[in-house]
């Protein structure tokens, strides 16, 4: 069986695995997963470590010897748990890993049982033929990526350190796949920046009362107009190195010059990726829950919101200040969780190893960095000192919507699009 088919086969056996993550310990946990992906390293004759901050939490961990031990080491790493899935809305079981129509279905296919895949499929092969990598790769297979890391890549960050000891950079997820330009000449894009994630609980206050009286101080509709007015909100564009790289990139292909007041006509060019790369240009703050009363005919005197916001790299302080001042001091503010925006340089050796890889087997194509607007284990690795990249290859159809994929009814990846990557991973542990 070539690499390429036995990382197809490997994604659907993952696929099949439900390990969806509810935020809590009421999942199925990531242990069956984790067994499954450890068998497969000890059976070519890597030594693993299975690690469980709670009973079923599971993390896989390896080293895998390279070439040159004198180098710093290489971090590779995967999550396997996933989002939850409702199967009534789906066209195929979301944990049935079933091909059809080119694509391989299920939750986790883009996010990111794939890349577990690709990385299990290409070490797998290496190992039988006694082909190291450049360098020492140490091998992440973690749990909980789905809920803040908790009990993956933060607790391994915050009590297992020694584990990645050596390691300088990482690949990772949301990055190495491709966007079709109009002229037909394929970029890819490589994640070297992630926004930070504040949220909120704004909550109002108001006088309780009879829901059949008038009331001038509802706290319910104090907190609608807030929600409303944060809700509409535009904070202005702001780019970072990472996206005036990307920007700039895109605009020397294009012949097209960008203006931040109408970044439209560049960002169509890149459909259907506009969407994520267009987040990427400001801060944003969303409303995602409300929760106010306990009874239809009492008005309550306390109503309370919940938001998502994502601040750029390097304004963290200012969009604080400015989503307080937008929230207004009818309201009060807290903030309930908290992570950090990371940027790493581009372009350095390691990137320029994967833009060699991506041609090799996609000539003409070039590499390009961008800053996703949502978060990574990246950004607990880098706090060990880590310059860390999304890496995990798929050529994908000029049609392919691949954000919609994230957590979205039908989830799949084209099974082209995987075995692609699978020679890329193979020639970029040569270049690394």
């Amino acid at each position: 069986m070539s690499a390429e088919d036995e990382a197809v086969s490997i994604c659907r056996d993952l696929m099949r695995f439900d390990t969806s993550n509810y935020g809590d310990d009421r999942g199925p946990g990531e242990r069956l997963a984790a067994e499954y992906a450890a068998g497969l390293l000890t059976e070519v004759g890597l030594d693993v470590e299975l690690i469980e901050p709670r009973p079923g939490r599971t993390t896989v961990m390896a080293r895998w010897p390279g070439a040159d031990p004198e180098r710093p080491g290489l971090l590779v790493h995967a999550h396997t748990d996933v989002v939850p899935a409702e199967p009534a809305l789906w066209r195929h079981h979301p944990f049935g890993g079933e091909i059809a129509d080119g694509c391989l279905w299920g939750r986790g296919a883009v996010d990111m049982k794939y890349f577990a895949a690709q990385m299990l499929a290409v070490v797998r092969a290496r190992m039988r033929a006694g082909r190291p990598p450049a360098r020492d790769v140490v091998l992440a297979f973690v749990a909980d990526e789905e809920n803040g890391g908790r009990l993956g890549a933060r607790w391994l960050v915050d009590n297992r350190p020694e584990l990645f000891e050596g390691c300088t950079e990482a690949i990772g997820e949301v990055g190495g796949f491709s966007a079709t330009l109009p002229n037909g000449r394929r970029l890819y894009l490589v994640e070297t920046a992630e926004k930070g994630v504040i949220w909120f609980r704004v909550t109002t206050k108001g006088i309780a009362g009879h829901g059949s009286m008038l009331n001038s101080s509802n706290a319910i509709a104090q907190l609608g107009e807030i929600m409303h007015r944060v809700g509409e909100h535009r904070f202005p564009v702001q780019l970072t190195p990472t996206t005036r790289q990307f920007i700039d990139a895109l605009s020397a292909e294009l012949d097209e010059q960008f203006h931040p007041d109408d970044p439209d006509a560049l960002l169509k060019a890149i459909s259907p990726l506009e969407r994520i790369v267009g987040a990427s240009l400001q801060n944003i703050a969303s409303p995602t829950l409300i929760s106010a009363g306990n009874k239809t005919n009492v008005i309550p005197s306390l109503a309370s919101a919940e938001l998502d916001c994502r601040f750029l790299p390097g304004h963290e302080d200012e969009f604080i200040a400015s989503f307080v001042a937008l929230v207004g001091p009818n309201a009060t503010c807290e903030i309930f969780y908290r992570d950090i925006a990371v940027e790493t340089d581009f372009p350095t050796p390691l990137t320029h190893a994967m833009a060699a890889s991506v041609a090799r087997h996609d000539p003409g194509a070039g590499v390009i960095p961008y800053l996703l607007p949502a978060g990574t284990d990246a950004k607990h690795f880098s706090r060990l000192g880590i310059a860390c990249y999304g890496f995990a290859p798929l050529k994908l159809p000029a049609d392919f919507d691949f954000p919609a994929a994230f957590h979205g009814v039908d989830e799949r990846v084209p099974v082209d699009a995987l075995r692609f990557g699978v020679p890329v991973l193979d020639d970029f542990f040569d270049r690394c």
